[in-house]
């Protein structure tokens, strides 16, 4: 009889817990792509890959002018006192921390450029995640890369984009 009673109660509990999950509405949700594929998404990138390009060619050209500097300074080794060796080597030393310090502040500035661009996007995206789940009644949002497989007919990635772009077509990054 004790049996008996335990197996109705976890049948009564598994039939409860079964229908409470039936009426929740899970949907599916790539983020990346929308961050990425997304009109302001890809303005940002290129705008975002363009700068890092021109810094990279920049910093490139004044690191083969050091280099050419260096070689300089060493051919003239022989040649110079030294102390107007030691002159040039200091100013070659300043130039070169110099460039170091230009170079860093120019990657950190696109590295702080590319945080604050996906923060703006994410802010957006926030309002009308939670407008389409208001209209449609949804429990769940889950993110496509914590999924493992699953019904293609509950992903909402590019409905979620269009809304995107049609409230933010860019980002206007500077």
């Amino acid at each position: 009889m004790k049996y008996l009673v335990k197996f109705f109660v976890v049948t009564f509990l598994l039939l409860i817990c079964t229908y409470a999950s039936a009426e929740q509405k899970i949907v599916i949700l790539d983020m990346k792509y929308i961050l990425n594929n997304s009109k302001a998404g890809k303005g940002a990138q290129d705008f975002l890959k363009k700068s890092f390009k021109n810094n990279q060619d920049k910093f490139s050209k004044k690191e083969n002018e050091l280099k050419k500097g260096e070689r300089d300074l060493l051919e003239k080794k022989t040649v110079l006192s030294k102390e107007e060796y030691k002159k040039e080597s200091d100013a070659l030393r300043k130039k070169v921390m110099e460039y170091q310090a230009q170079r860093k502040a120019a990657f950190s500035k696109i590295a702080e450029q590319r945080a604050e661009s996906r923060k703006k996007l994410l802010e957006n995206i926030d309002p009308i995640l939670n407008d389409y789940i208001k209209e449609n009644e949804i429990s769940l949002i889950i993110d496509k890369k914590n999924i493992l497989g699953g019904n293609t007919n509950i992903d909402i990635t590019d409905i979620i984009t269009e809304k995107l772009n049609t409230k933010l077509p860019s980002l206007n990054l500077k």
